[in-house]
C-alpha cells in the first residue's frame, strides 16, 4: 500500500495527489499540519528536509514531487501519464520546468495579494503579471489547438501546469485572453482528479486565517 503525506492546499502535494487518482492507485492519505507535524521525529525520519508530500511504497520512501512522480511512472506504468514521442517528451518536460522556475516565482505577488499575506507595490504587481503573461503565452504555443500538451493523452504536463490553472483569474491573469488555456482548464476540472483535491472557499479561508495569525505572532 503506498502513504502520501501530504497537505491538501500545497500545489506540490497536489500534483501527486492528482497523478495518484488518474492512475487510479490505492493509497492511503496522511494529512499533514504544518503548524509542527512536519518537524515530529517519526516525519523527520522519512524527509529529514521537513518538506511535503512524500511517498511511502513497501518501505521505500519518496520525496520531492517530481521525484514522486517518476516513480510512480516507473513503478506503476499503466495508466501512463508520459508522453510517447520525442516531441511530446520534450513538451512535456518544458512545461513541467517553466511551470516550477518561471510561473511560481512569477505568481507568488498575486498569491500574497489574494491571500491578504502583506501588500505588494503596484509594480510589483504588474511586473508579476507581465512575467506570467510570459507563461501563459508559453502554455498557448505549447497547448496549440489540442485538448492537452501532448495531445489527445494526458501527461504531466497538464497535471503539473494544471494544478494552478483554476487559479489563473484569481490571481488576476485574465483568461479571456487565452481562450485555449480556458478550455483546457475547463476539461481538465471536469475530470475527477481535479474536482476531488480542488480546495474549496471555506478550506482556502481557514488556510487563509491560520496563516495570518501564525504572521502576526511572528511580528509580536
Amino acid at each position: 500500500m503506498l502513504t502520501f503525506y501530504h497537505t491538501p492546499l500545497s500545489v506540490n502535494s497536489r500534483r501527486v495527489w492528482v497523478a495518484l487518482l488518474e492512475k487510479n492507485l490505492p493509497f492511503e492519505a496522511i494529512v499533514m499540519d504544518l503548524g509542527g507535524d512536519q518537524f515530529k521525529p517519526e516525519f523527520l525520519g522519512l524527509n529529514p528536509f521537513h518538506h511535503i508530500p512524500v511517498l511511502v511504497d513497501d518501505g521505500f520512501t519518496v520525496i520531492e514531487s517530481f521525484a514522486i512522480l517518476d516513480y510512480l511512472e516507473a513503478k506503476y506504468p499503466t495508466s501512463s501519464l508520459l508522453a510517447t514521442t520525442p516531441e511530446g517528451i520534450a513538451t512535456m518536460r518544458m512545461v513541467e520546468m517553466v511551470t516550477v522556475n518561471e510561473l511560481v516565482p512569477a505568481i507568488n505577488p498575486l498569491i500574497k495579494q489574494m491571500m491578504g499575506f502583506g501588500q505588494e507595490s503596484k509594480d510589483a504587481i504588474a511586473q508579476a503579471k507581465q512575467k506570467a503573461e510570459v507563461v501563459l503565452r508559453f502554455y498557448a504555443d505549447k497547448l496549440g489547438n489540442g485538448p492537452f500538451f501532448c495531445g489527445e493523452q494526458l501527461t504531466l504536463a497538464d497535471v503539473v501546469a494544471g494544478t494552478f490553472a483554476p487559479w489563473f483569474e484569481q490571481l488576476g491573469l485574465p483568461m479571456a485572453h487565452y481562450p485555449t488555456l480556458q478550455a483546457w482548464t475547463d476539461l481538465l476540472m471536469e475530470r475527477p482528479a481535479w474536482a476531488t483535491t480542488q480546495p474549496t472557499p471555506s478550506e482556502l479561508a481557514a488556510f487563509r486565517d491560520r496563516m495570518q495569525q501564525r504572521m502576526a505572532a511572528q511580528g509580536q
